[in-house]
């Protein structure tokens, strides 16, 4: 074959391969930087973000590298959504419920009071209104949402004396994240928000007398056993937490349709590593903290009452105050309804048949 002949075939295979290759190792390299909400040693709820940004890299070839940056190594914890807002950054993790002063309906993104549980709101989300209505209200934000990991339904936290009465909740200086505090302080306690690396200090010199963060596997980790004794369940303030990846949206619209599709995927892939994580983990944490000496203790009955009657009283003034929070509570609270209805009967009864066997 004479050397015309070669360059010729040559060139038709070199136009063959390039067509039969993945279009997304056409797509340009890129660098993004996520700003996280929370400290790289909580490994589940920081590695949500982590575990985003490899799936990013690995369905790239490398060509899409995301960096996730620690609470105060960017930016403070509770700034983030700020710098995604002006395009400091081209993306966020956080807990969406930390950014209600802004707007109530940033809570209804992450947790509410009663709200719903981890597989209801991920429904929601899914393959309800949640992921529209969401999206339609990050936009005044310049933000685009999407999912970022569940932590499941959440303990009540950690207290310095035991919770007997509504009494005990009155002038109780207590560390509760985000819009539960709206609700605990018509109770009479005194909210505190803080981000997770100040609260064991905080709890060990008094600041507060009283803390929750997520569960067993995490407050194992802050140590919060060693500075107060009484752990209460449940965190009727988090059925469940909904993590979300706030995205800049001029950053993610300038992304390629293929790009935009690896990135939903991404975040997807985080979403579920992050709740099986916890379902996970969280069992054998408990078990440390009890033999550790935590006493675990149910919130009284009458403080449930009381919690559930104070939240759906600040509910409806939200109705009537902020008309954001009423469109899409309105849609939140209808779908929990049929949720509600439907989880009593197969999910309900056989949960509730199995927490009595020994297995």
């Amino acid at each position: 074959m004479d050397r015309r002949s070669m360059l010729k075939n040559a060139g038709i295979a070199g136009v063959l391969a390039a067509a039969a290759a993945p279009a997304v190792h056409a797509q340009p390299a890129l660098r993004w930087r996520i700003a996280s909400s929370f400290p790289k040693s909580l490994d589940t709820i920081y590695g949500s973000a982590d575990v985003f940004a490899n799936a990013v890299k690995s369905m790239t070839g490398g060509k899409f590298d995301v960096s996730v940056h620690q609470a105060g190594e960017l930016m403070p914890a509770f700034n983030v959504v700020d710098g995604v807002q002006s395009g400091t950054v081209e993306m966020a993790h956080t807990a969406p419920y930390y950014f209600f002063g802004k707007n109530e309906v940033f809570a209804i993104g992450g947790a509410i009071p009663f709200g719903m549980n981890s597989r209801q709101l991920t429904a929601w989300m899914v393959d309800g209104n949640g992921t529209k209505l969401m999206t339609e209200f990050y936009a005044k934000y310049n933000i685009v949402p999407m999912l970022g990991g569940n932590t499941g339904a959440q303990m009540g936290g950690w207290f310095r004396k035991e919770v007997k009465t509504t009494e005990d909740i009155k002038g109780l200086k207590f560390r509760v994240g985000g819009f539960a505090g709206k609700v605990l302080e018509k109770m009479g306690a005194v909210p505190q928000n803080i981000p997770a690396g100040e609260i064991y200090q905080s709890l060990e010199k008094g600041t507060i007398d009283a803390a929750e963060w997520i569960g067993p596997y995490d407050d194992l980790k802050l140590g919060l056993n060693k500075v107060a004794p009484f752990y209460y369940y449940p965190g009727w303030w988090e059925g469940s937490l909904n993590l979300s990846f706030y995205i800049n949206d001029k950053a993610f619209n300038s992304l390629s349709n293929e790009y935009k599709a690896i990135v939903k995927a991404a975040a997807h892939e985080a979403h579920v590593t992050c709740q099986g994580r916890y379902d996970a983990r969280n069992p054998a944490a408990l078990k440390q903290l009890v033999a550790a000496g935590a006493k675990v203790l149910p919130f009284p009955q009458q403080v449930m009452d009381a919690s559930f009657k104070a939240s759906m009283e600040v509910y409806a003034g939200l109705d009537k105050s902020n008309p954001d929070w009423k469109k899409v509570y309105t849609d939140y609270r209808n779908f929990q309804r049929d949720q509600v209805l439907w989880f009593r009967f197969a999910e309900g009864r056989f949960d509730n048949f199995m927490s009595t066997q020994k297995l």
